[in-house]
């Protein structure tokens, strides 16, 4: 599987909304179905269980929030969900991290690159909404990373 192929089995009742035309939300969405073959593998692991039990609730969340999100009028409300969504979604990057030492390495670079395109994409979405910048400083992230492609076989462990 793939990107594009995941694309296209995804249901019509979802595609059909709206929120369907935010990149971001569709790969917030992606990077949930992926993970969960990732959490299920991490759950097998005695040390690991609580790793999994993490990351399967902080990766849901990046396309949950901006579900909740997209639902509020533009403005400071929405720019909090967005904000949520940014957080699961940095969070999800850092569960991965953690579980370094027993998931595959193709996986890893897969699901790091995954959560750091994303993350790239909700940070500059929250000064839009709130007409003022970030409270924190402003990082540059590469929109394309050179090691990560959509295109590509999805690995798993």
């Amino acid at each position: 599987m793939n990107y594009a192929k995941w694309l296209v089995e995804v249901p019509s009742e979802i595609t059909n909304d709206p929120i369907w035309k935010l990149e971001v939300y569709r790969l917030g969405l992606f990077a949930g179905d992926v993970g969960w073959q990732d959490v299920q593998f991490l759950a097998k692991k005695p040390l690991m269980l609580s790793v999994a039990d993490q990351l399967h609730r902080s990766i849901d969340s990046i396309s949950v929030n901006l579900t909740e999100g997209y639902s509020r009028s533009k403005g400071p409300d929405r720019a909090r969900f967005i904000e949520a969504s940014l957080g699961s979604a940095r969070e999800s990057r850092e569960w991965y991290y953690k579980a370094r030492h027993v998931l595959p390495a193709e996986v890893l670079k897969h699901r790091m690159g995954l959560t750091t395109r994303v993350v790239s994409m909700l940070a500059p979405m929250i000064p839009h909404q709130r007409k003022h910048a970030l409270r924190e400083e402003q990082a540059e992230y590469n929109t394309q990373p050179t090691d990560f492609s959509l295109d590509e076989e999805v690995p798993f462990p």
